[in-house]
C-alpha cells in the first residue's frame, strides 16, 4: 500500500481508541480530501456489491458483422430501412455512440453472436459504418438464455413498440405456443403476464389466409382489429369466396404498384375493399308495371292508370272533356276500390 493510502486509512481509523479529549481540527490538504472521497466511494460500492444492491454487467463493443439475428427474432429485419430507422441513426450519430446495449447470445460458427433484442440498433450501426462512419461499433450485453427466455425477453422489450407490426407479433406468438408451451394458451399467457383473451386475438390473427396477407402493401399495415373484422366473413363460404377474389385483385394491384404502375392502398382502404366485396349483394326486383285505359271516345285516351305494387299513377289527356273524365274516373274507382 502506498504512503498516500496509508495516510487515508490512518485518517479514517484515527480516533477509534483515542481519549475523549477535544482535539483541535487540523486542516487537510486538497489531495487528502480527494483521496478520502475516493476511498469512501469505493467502500460504498463494495458495500452495495456485498448487500446485492449493485449488479455489474460486462458490455462489449463489437463489429455488427460478427452478429446474426436470432432465427426467432420477432422483428422482420428485411423491413428495416434508412427511413424507418432514421431517428435511431441520427441519435447514435449525435451521441457519438450507441447508448443502450443490445442483448445477444454467444454462438458457434461463422457469427460469434446472435441478436435477441436490438435489431434496429444493429441496422443503425451497420448503416453508419457503411456510410462514412466506420468508427461506430455495436454495443452488446452477452447473456446465457434458453430459447424460451430469449422469446420472453424479446417480447417484453418490443411489446409496446409501434414499429413492430401486429402481424409480426401474431406470427411470433403462434410459433412460440407450440415450441415452448405445448400448445397451452393458459400457460403461455401466464408466462407473458397477459390475459388469455388478448393472447387469443393474436393467435387468431396468425391464422389469416396468405391470400389476405398478400393483399396488403406491407404486413405492417395489418392490424389486429382487421383480423377480427374479417373472421366472421371468412367463416361463411358464400362470403369468403368474393372476399378472397378481391384479395387477389388487390395483390395484383400492389404488384403493379411495385413496378411503378399505379399506387398502393393503405391498410384502412384494403380492409374497406375486402369487407365491401364480402357484403351480400341484394337484388331488388322491380315490380312489373301494369297499364290500363279507362274511358275515352276513340280519339282521346281518357284516363291511363299505371299500377306498380300497391300504387297507381294516373295520366289524364288535357283534351278530354269533364264528362268523359268523370265517367273514366268512376270506372277506375269501381274496378279498383
Amino acid at each position: 500500500m502506498s504512503k498516500k493510502h496509508d495516510a487515508i486509512f490512518d485518517d479514517v481509523l484515527s480516533g477509534l481508541d483515542a481519549p475523549e479529549t477535544p482535539v483541535e481540527p487540523v486542516e487537510k490538504t486538497k489531495d487528502e480530501d480527494r483521496a478520502g472521497a475516493r476511498f469512501l466511494k469505493r467502500s460504498t460500492t463494495l458495500g452495495d456489491r456485498l448487500s446485492g444492491d449493485l449488479e455489474e454487467k460486462t458490455l462489449h463493443w463489437v463489429d455488427p458483422s460478427d452478429c446474426k439475428m436470432w432465427r426467432r427474432h420477432n422483428r422482420s429485419y428485411g423491413l428495416l430501412t434508412e427511413d424507418n430507422c432514421r431517428d435511431l441513426i441520427d441519435g447514435i450519430k449525435s451521441q457519438g455512440r450507441q447508448e443502450f446495449p443490445a442483448i445477444v447470445r454467444r454462438t458457434e460458427g461463422e457469427f460469434p453472436y446472435e441478436v435477441i433484442c436490438g435489431a434496429r440498433r444493429h441496422f443503425a450501426v451497420t448503416w453508419l459504418r457503411e456510410n462514412n462512419y466506420p468508427q461506430f461499433k455495436y454495443l452488446v450485453e452477452v447473456r446465457d438464455l434458453t430459447d424460451e427466455e430469449a422469446f420472453r425477453l424479446a417480447d417484453i422489450e418490443n411489446r409496446d413498440r409501434e414499429d413492430i407490426s401486429d402481424y409480426e407479433r401474431a406470427i411470433d406468438y403462434a410459433q412460440a405456443i407450440s415450441l415452448y408451451y405445448n400448445g397451452r394458451q393458459k400457460a403461455m399467457a401466464e408466462r407473458l403476464e397477459v390475459s388469455q383473451p388478448w393472447l387469443s386475438r393474436y393467435l387468431q390473427m396468425a391464422k389469416l389466409p396468405s391470400r389476405i396477407v398478400e393483399a396488403f402493401a406491407s404486413i405492417r399495415d395489418i392490424k389486429e382489429r382487421h383480423a377480427r373484422d374479417l373472421k366472421p366473413l371468412l367463416a361463411d363460404p358464400k362470403l369468403a369466396k368474393p372476399l378472397l377474389a378481391e384479395a387477389d385483385r388487390l395483390t395484383m394491384k400492389h404488384l403493379a404498384a411495385r413496378d411503378g404502375h399505379g399506387t398502393f392502398l393503405d391498410g384502412a382502404d384494403v380492409i374497406l375493399a375486402l369487407k365491401k366485396a364480402a357484403q351480400p349483394s341484394v337484388k331488388v326486383e322491380r315490380a312489373a308495371v301494369e297499364e290500363k285505359t279507362y274511358g275515352g271516345d276513340g280519339v282521346t285516351k281518357g284516363i291511363v292508370a299505371r299500377s306498380r305494387g300497391k300504387k297507381f299513377q294516373l295520366e289524364i289527356d288535357k283534351s278530354i272533356d269533364k264528362v268523359l273524365v268523370l265517367s273514366a274516373f268512376n270506372e277506375f274507382l269501381d274496378e279498383n276500390f
